[in-house]
Formats: structure tokens, sequence, C-alpha cells
């Protein structure tokens, strides 16, 4: 089983407000899917070392069980160069930057509407749903619509005292392509939505539970 991890490259954003990826939701799931005895691939639309965003780096006790998946953020591969392979799960981890690169970014759109349309699997965790945005299907519809999903919420950028930095709300953009958008009850709790081969979850609390969802996909498209 083959899975592409597709991290953002953006350092900061528009705003001059420094982000990256987050650092628990690329680590945790990714130590899931290797210990799951999947291939990964890590891959950020410019190659090289990712940036991660300084509020989340991680504490002594999760850089020895990170060591890893933080050493594979030294050295991606570029997008372009993996745009014509075959993966069974494409993933978009969070942190602030998809909100600027990966939400914008041609390959990664045509890749996940290569990877929808062969109905393999495709998931991502808070703002990494930000790069299935403007992703269309075969029919030229969105990737979104009508698709139950979940992802950052409104409360939670008013939270985390980005609502006025980001450029758009990621909430409020999925809705806007169509999205059966759900969150838990109360924001920074654990929430994933499964919707056939598309896999979302909500926060960085989320990143253990997106990590198992994946796995479990993951078996249950190999056994068939």
């Amino acid at each position: 089983m083959r899975a592409l991890i597709v991290a953002t490259s953006c350092q900061q954003l528009p705003s001059g407000h420094p982000t990256g990826l987050w650092a628990e939701e690329f680590a945790v799931p990714y130590l899931a899917l290797t210990q799951a005895g999947v291939e990964v691939t890590v891959a950020s639309p410019a190659g090289g070392a990712v940036p991660i965003d300084e509020k989340s780096q991680p504490s002594e006790k999760e850089a020895a069980e990170w060591a890893s998946a933080l050493s594979a953020l030294q050295s991606t591969r570029a997008l372009t160069s993996v745009k014509d392979d075959a993966f069974d799960l494409i993933f978009l981890p969070g942190g602030h930057g998809p909100l600027v690169d990966l939400v914008t970014d041609a390959t990664l759109q045509e890749m996940l509407s290569r990877q929808d349309a062969d109905g393999k699997l495709i998931a991502a965790v808070c703002h990494g749903p930000a790069g299935l945005l403007h992703v269309r299907r075969r029919d030229g519809s969105p990737l979104l619509k009508g698709r139950r999903v979940t992802g950052f919420t409104n409360m939670e950028e008013r939270l985390a005292g980005l609502h006025g930095e980001v450029p758009f709300l990621l909430e409020d953009a999925m809705k806007d392509q169509g999205a059966d958008f759900h969150s838990a009850l109360l924001p920074m709790l654990s929430h994933v939505e499964r919707d056939g081969h598309l896999i979302t979850g909500q926060n960085p609390k989320s990143s253990e539970a997106i990590g198992k969802a994946m796995v479990e996909a993951l078996d249950l498209s190999h056994a068939h």
C-alpha cells in the first residue's frame, strides 16, 4: 500500500503572520501509516524542507517519538515529481500554510481529481481540506459538493485568534463549495467524518483519529 502525504511549503500568510505545517497533524498520522506497513512518500509544492508552525514545535518527548516523521520533513519530494505516480491514499495535513499554497496548486488539484475518479482514498485534517476546495470531479462539479466533511471551524479560527489574519475562513469556503459540513459539539475536540473514499478531520486533536481511520480504510480497500 502506498500513501502520499502533501505538506505545505508556505511559511507566512499574506498578512505576514508566520505559519507552516502543524507538526502533530503530520507526525501522528505519518506514524500510524508507517507502523501499519504503508509505504509513505512525503511531498510539498516546493520540495525540500517543510516549514513547521512555531506554535506546533514538538516537546522533547514528542520529538523523540516523532523522530522518523520529523526527519521525513527535512527532504520532501517536489509535488510535480510524483504527479504521475499511483497512490492508494493522498493525505493533506494542516497548519495555516495550505490556505495559501495547497488551495491553488494545479498539480495537486489534478492528482486529487484523478484519485477521486479512481475511487481511491483522499484524506485531510484541520486546514488540509483547503487543498480540496477547488478540485473538480470528472463531471466538472466541485469535489466537496454534497460530501459529508469536517475541517477547522470558524469558531476554532476565532479561538486561535487568526480569523483576522487568514485569507479566508475554511468552514465558510467548504460550505460555499456545497459541502455537507459537520463538526464536534464543542470546538477543539476530535472529530472525523468519512464519506465514501473521502476522510476529513476537524483539528489537531483529530490527528490520532484520522490516522486510525486512514489505516482502517486502507485495510478495507486492500481486502477487496
